[in-house]
């Protein structure tokens, strides 16, 4: 899912981002609550209509700035204090507060309120937190039941790297009964290898008839080691903000269009990939807009990144499909090696 934060896949029109072969975008309910506030947006219809995009919209809870804007946050058991990022003034969030603004917003999938665990953190304060967010998922689960949301809420399991609290968040969570379930916290410091077990242990224990989701983490080799372990959606800025900064995936693995190697190469920038992109522009004039700062650059830049990882997750999927997933994950290595 690319991610829209405040209403927009920075550089993209709609159109655009549909043509990369994006079918849901991401939102952010604290950022859009904050600016430009739920009333303006309402006046349009709802975020559907106020940004133009006609797919799925996914909008998180507002949980993650509990996390990166933690030097300015005070966590209760009522919701979260923040101090505004935009003017300084203290702003409080709660999971009620949460599920009323993404209602606002007509997000197709609303996010549970919750704290997202940091690492590293002791096994106590992991399970404080874990139990913390199993009431805030109760309360979230109510409220949004209360208004009448016909759309899909999902839970998120947390409990860092313990097996155990992550057991019990998803144990919490099921009893509760969600729509789908995102696995949370993973891809905030910890070792990769980590990663992986934690992520291979949850899901061995998800219920196969529901959406899997892997919330922020979107390295190329990330999305294909979730695929391989079961996950079915990804969101994370690495595409289009590595893409503002000049660093493009290829079928190789990444080029920096910045360097100098470039300027004179007339080649594409991946002969594989059948982005607008690479089908009009050279290495040389990418590495141009870049030196320049030009506008454009960013947004060439931005789309071939958004379709190379449309092309991998079809590509992922066809290979589920077709039975060969093992074979491609093996060639996918095998091309970042050369």
């Amino acid at each position: 899912m690319p991610v829209g934060t405040c209403g927009t896949v920075k550089g993209m029109t709609p159109e655009e981002v549909v043509e990369t072969g994006a079918q849901i975008l991401l939102g952010n309910t604290f950022h859009l609550w904050l600016r430009p506030g739920q009333e303006v947006i309402r006046a349009h219809g709802d975020l559907h209509d106020f940004m133009n995009w006609q797919g799925p919209i996914l909008t998180d809870s507002g949980g993650f700035q509990v996390f990166s804007l933690g030097k300015t946050s005070k966590i209760t058991e009522e919701g979260v204090y923040f101090r505004n990022p935009i003017n300084g003034n203290k702003v409080f969030m709660d999971a009620e507060k949460s599920m009323e603004i993404q209602y606002s917003l007509g997000s197709d999938i609303v996010m549970v309120f919750d704290e997202c665990t940091p690492y590293p953190v002791t096994y106590e304060e992991a399970k404080k937190s874990t139990e913390m967010n199993l009431r805030w998922a109760q309360r979230s689960r109510d409220h949004f039941d209360s208004m009448g949301n016909n759309n899909a809420l999902f839970g998120i399991i947390q409990g860092s790297v313990y097996e155990d609290l992550r057991d019990e968040s998803f144990e919490g969570l099921s009893k509760i009964g969600f729509d789908g379930y995102a696995v949370g916290g993973l891809a905030v410091g910890e070792p990769k290898e980590y990663m992986h077990c934690i992520l291979e242990h949850v899901c061995s224990k998800l219920p196969e008839n529901k959406p899997r989701y892997l919330m922020g983490v979107g390295k190329p080799e990330d999305l294909v080691e979730g695929v391989r372990r079961g996950i079915d959606m990804f969101d994370c800025v690495m595409p289009t903000r590595n893409a503002r900064n000049g660093h493009l995936f290829v079928t190789g693995g990444v080029i920096k269009i910045r360097n100098a190697m470039h300027k004179n190469d007339t080649s594409a920038l991946d002969p594989e990939c059948d982005c607008y992109t690479c089908h009009n522009y050279s290495k040389a004039y990418l590495h141009h807009l870049d030196r320049c700062n030009e506008i454009l650059g960013a947004r060439l830049n931005t789309i071939h990144n958004l379709r190379y990882y449309q092309r991998l997750m079809e590509s992922l999927r066809n290979a589920i499909d077709q039975g060969t997933l093992n074979n491609f994950i093996r060639e996918f290595y095998a091309s970042r090696d050369m």
